[in-house]
């Protein structure tokens, strides 16, 4: 059976810890999902867990990224990996409240393009997590909202789910950190296409450590925060822009193959 959904999940040396947050998973996405596993490595030590877990339960597929290391490339390559038609990003630390993954996919096949979990909209909570950190997205989500009219209150969250045929015709430019959310964000709103939200309660990460580093990614952020001011864009124009930047050819064999 096709799946309806397919859960993106960047990884890097999560070791045992990630077998928690993909026994959540399995356990509460109803839809018929994948789970894939994105890995920058053969020797990630996330990989043995997430074999013997396929073993077990076929909806997890680990697959190794080829189009460079960092989580934007790991994110980009799992939703062209993809095989269902709505792709939901979520990270391997336990933040992300699984149980809302199916509500997220369900909006994208009602004909939103981009669908956020919202930790600062009524009903959703931040818990945790570095205090600039906090403030500072809590104050571009507002603003992206009041002033850019995004659609959401919290387009810097990852957790995300997205058209991935949108995501194929606009393309993906990040190349560093976990900018994609608001990058795909801003482009729906450029493009005028809709965007929609969910409460969400976000939990900082209770096993391991952040590989999130906000210095060196705060440029990309920001490049995309004022792209969303922009005037209204067509869509041909992203399109052409994508296939200027555009990578080469993911090996469809490679991508289906367990590393």
């Amino acid at each position: 059976m096709r799946p309806r959904v397919s859960v993106v999940i960047p990884v890097y040396n999560e070791g045992s810890d990630v077998v928690r947050h993909l026994e959540r998973i399995l356990r509460e996405v109803m839809l018929p999902a994948e789970i894939l596993v994105v890995h920058d490595m053969p020797e990630d030590t996330t990989v043995p867990y997430a074999l013997e877990l396929a073993e077990h339960d076929p909806r997890v597929r680990p697959v190794l990224n080829t189009y460079g290391r960092g989580p934007a490339n790991a994110i980009r390559f799992g939703i062209d990996a993809a095989a269902a038609p709505v792709a939901v990003v979520t990270m391997a630390d336990g933040c992300d409240d699984p149980r809302q993954i199916d509500d997220l996919a369900r909006l994208v096949d009602r004909g939103v393009v981009v669908a956020a979990a919202s930790r600062y909209m009524p009903g959703g909570q931040q818990v945790g997590g570095p205090r600039f950190k906090r403030m500072a997205s809590r104050w571009a989500g507002r603003t992206l909202w009041w002033f850019a009219r995004v659609g959401t209150r919290d387009a810097t969250n990852s957790f995300k789910a997205y058209d991935t045929s949108f995501v194929r015709e606009v393309g993906i430019e990040s190349n560093t950190g976990f900018e994609i959310g608001i990058e795909l964000t801003a482009k729906a709103t450029r493009l005028r296409r809709p965007v929609a939200e969910i409460p969400t309660i976000w939990l900082d990460r209770q096993l391991g450590q952040s590989n999130f580093d906000l210095g060196r990614f705060m440029p990309s952020y920001l490049r995309w925060y004022f792209f969303a001011f922009g005037p209204r864009l067509a869509a041909d124009v992203l399109a052409v822009r994508w296939a200027a930047r555009k990578p080469s050819s993911v090996d469809r064999d490679r991508e289906g193959t367990p590393q």
